[in-house]
């Protein structure tokens, strides 16, 4: 007789996918819908409403024993709700009990995590953090996300965001984060500031007019130095965040992911170099560097690993 299955909801800023998932962390089926980022409430909720609509609709859904749910953040897990930058519509939104609310999840469990705690746990379950009983993994994409797995567990924190690397400070006399404090790392790291920085260098793109992060990685790999200077600051600020986790809490490893770790070497390589600079304490020398391995399927794969997690610690 086939096995249990868990559902899975990821929402962000551009899209809300819902997904099955097996006992051993693969993705059965996934659909997805562009998130109506500038709607309200309902709207948004609406949205989700009709991606559940359509996993209950899949002949596997009697078969779902949890759902869970990876939300762009902040969250708050005690409280169950959600309040991303990139969705005004959502400010302190209920939403686990929302999605509890629907017809065919009132019977379910439902757990809910940021987006990149899900990642974190994603990763540790099913990709480049398994081997690994410390690990901090990162999300360096439009802001910088992160999460912690400590001896063998995900670590979430009361109000689940526990790792939150992308808004600690590593300098002291920059410009002012949105977030009230003063160059966090997400300032400098994120595929916004290595724009932002190459732009503020001079850096112009080229024929094709890209001036994300992802055109600035493009001329990094043909050489540009400029494009490759803002790779270099983002890495140096990435090292200093990662080598000052490590330093605190012992980690065997350090996952990243998102679409700048998409660059590749033009990333890892100095990240690697300023990462020997700043762990050189004997027991931060060993930490592994590697890239996350699930990649858009981290998302989905990241919330069923929560809701697996809460079923089994109420065995």
């Amino acid at each position: 007789m086939p096995g249990p299955l868990l559902a899975a909801l990821d929402i962000g800023g551009t899209k809300i996918a819902g997904g099955l998932v097996d006992p051993r962390g693969a993705l059965l089926h996934r659909l997805q819908v562009p998130t109506p980022a500038t709607g309200d409430r309902h709207e948004l909720m609406a949205a989700v409403t009709h991606v559940l609509d359509e996993l209950a609709r899949r002949p596997e859904w009697p078969r779902v024993r949890a759902l869970g749910i990876g939300s762009a953040g902040p969250v708050d897990i005690a409280a169950g709700t959600v309040s991303p930058v990139n969705l005004p519509g959502w400010r302190e939104f209920p939403l686990r009990s929302e999605a509890a609310t629907h017809p065919a999840v009132r019977d379910l469990p439902v757990v809910l995590g940021g987006d990149a705690v899900a990642m974190t746990a994603a990763e540790h379950w099913r990709g480049a953090a398994r081997p690994y009983r410390n690990a901090l993994c990162l999300v360096v994409s439009t802001g910088v996300g992160a999460g912690l797995v400590l001896d063998g567990r995900l670590h979430t924190g009361t109000t689940g965001n526990a790792g939150h690397l992308g808004h600690i400070s590593v300098d002291f006399e920059g410009r002012p984060c949105p977030c009230g404090a003063r160059v966090c790392l997400e300032g400098l790291a994120s595929g916004t500031a290595i724009a932002r920085t190459a732009a503020d260098s001079g850096w112009r793109p080229g024929p094709d007019g890209d001036t994300t992060a992802t055109g600035v990685a493009t001329a990094a790999k043909s050489g540009d130095p400029l494009a490759l200077a803002a790779f270099d600051r983002a890495a140096q600020a990435l090292a200093a965040g990662i080598a000052a986790t490590a330093t605190l809490v012992e980690l065997d490893v350090a996952v990243i992911g998102g679409g700048v770790a998409a660059a590749g070497d033009i990333l890892f390589t100095p990240l690697a170099r300023h990462l020997s600079s700043y762990a050189t304490l004997p027991f931060t020398r060993s930490l592994h560097l590697v890239p996350a391995r699930l990649g858009t399927d981290a998302g989905l794969v990241g919330a069923a690993a929560l809701a697996r997690r809460a079923l089994l610690a109420h065995r």
